[in-house]
């Protein structure tokens, strides 16, 4: 059975963010926050009926608009014109208190907030299927590299292996050269021992 949706706010950054969603953890996840940002008083649900209006328009939407301001909330925002104040100005953020403890007066439609819920649903869907192609396509990026590396290394290993082998081969080529050095050497010690005692008897 869908859930009952709220309409939580926040602001992060440049932007204020709002979302139905059915409960805090659900509008945390869609801000993508990495800590609960109710319990540090940086969120908290709207009673705003332009901003409830809204986000139900748009359920499991995050809805944005620049810090701040009273305008409308919508999914593209335009950056603050006016950064250089530090902050939302005093008249704002009274404004936007005064909006967030006004009680809503609007009927409850009982059908309007199962179509809401069941519209949250299918947004929250669409953005898990969302998340889990692009995990698939970073999976599949991932398993590219690693073929890559993989083939890079075997091509190193191989040329390694190659190089490894000529090398042994040059080395038994200069051992073989020096066992036919000494034989050479101590051939022709023998024949020049000969020779000079030859010489030496001619002479008398």
């Amino acid at each position: 059975m869908a859930r009952k949706l709220k309409t939580y706010q926040t602001s992060l950054g440049f932007f204020d963010l709002a979302i139905a969603a059915p409960s805090m953890k659900a509008a945390l996840e869609a801000w993508g926050a990495d800590s609960n940002l109710f319990h540090q008083g940086a969120a908290k649900e709207s009673h705003d009926l332009d901003v409830i209006a809204a986000t139900m328009a748009k359920p499991g939407v995050v809805l944005k608009r620049p810090v701040g301001t009273d305008r409308p909330f919508s999914e593209r925002a335009e950056l603050p014109t006016d950064l250089g104040g530090g902050g939302p100005t005093r008249a704002a953020r009274k404004s936007t208190g005064n909006k967030a403890k006004k009680p809503s007066s609007r009927p409850v439609d009982k059908a309007a907030e199962r179509k809401a819920a069941l519209a949250f649903e299918k947004e929250q869907k669409r953005r898990q299927l969302e998340q889990a192609k692009e995990e698939t396509a970073r999976q599949k990026d991932r398993e590219r590299r690693q073929q890559a590396v993989d083939k890079a290394r075997a091509a190193l290993d191989k040329a390694a292996q190659e190089h490894a082998k000529r090398a042994a081969a040059i080395q038994a080529e200069v051992e073989a050269l020096e066992k036919r050095s000494q034989a050479e050497r101590a051939r022709w010690d023998k024949e020049k021992e000969r020779l000079e005692a030859t010489l030496r008897r001619a002479r008398g």
